[in-house]
């Protein structure tokens, strides 16, 4: 008998920046997940998740963050590349969670006003992040290089190629969270 229940893929918007491109990548990835039959998502922008800084991890949970994440089957972070690294809120809300994370999928679009879409961000930086989270990485990124060229000043995308290379990033990540929560729910570990 087939699992019925939709995939939840929420997509994490990271960074707080006023004037952010990277919330436009958001908004048409997320309305690409939405296209998706038998999938639900929600956007989590990181602007209004309010953390304190003067502790981390368990301590300083928001509970519907980490209420999205526990009944996530895989997440997608939406993280533009700051000279070379990611932003440090971004961080600072990843790492207020952990159990929430093990053995989901997670897919990465980087963003970037250069030519490389964010790809030095997501292989030098984050994927040794959620594999040390106990996320499960798929092999294709979601990267968006020159992204101020790729919108209009209303945000609408102007290049299409871009649905084309979400739509496999989808595919993809879709195909990973149905197999990883039926080895959660179905496999003993160990």
């Amino acid at each position: 008998m087939s699992d019925t229940r939709p995939i939840f893929v929420p997509v994490i918007l990271g960074t707080p920046r006023q004037g952010r491109f990277s919330e436009y990548v958001a908004r048409v990835v997320l309305g690409e997940v939405a296209k998706r039959e038998g999938v639900e998502t929600e956007l989590i922008d990181i602007r209004e998740i309010h953390l304190p800084a003067s502790d981390a991890g368990e301590a300083i949970k928001d509970a519907r963050f980490s209420e999205s994440v526990m009944r996530a089957d895989a997440l997608i972070i939406v993280a533009p590349e700051y000279n070379h690294g990611y932003p440090g809120l971004l961080k600072h809300v990843l790492d207020s969670n952990l159990k929430e994370y093990i053995h989901k999928a997670v897919g990465i679009c980087g963003v970037s006003a250069g030519p490389f879409g964010g790809t030095r961000v997501v292989v030098e930086n984050m994927l040794p992040v959620m594999r040390e989270l106990g996320l499960v990485t798929i092999s294709w990124d979601g990267n968006f290089s020159s992204v101020q060229k790729a919108f209009d000043e209303s945000g609408a995308l102007t290049d299409e190629s871009y649905v084309r290379r979400i739509d496999k990033f989808l595919k993809e990540l879709i195909w990973m969270a149905k197999v990883l929560r039926y080895g959660r729910e179905n496999i003993a570990l160990g």
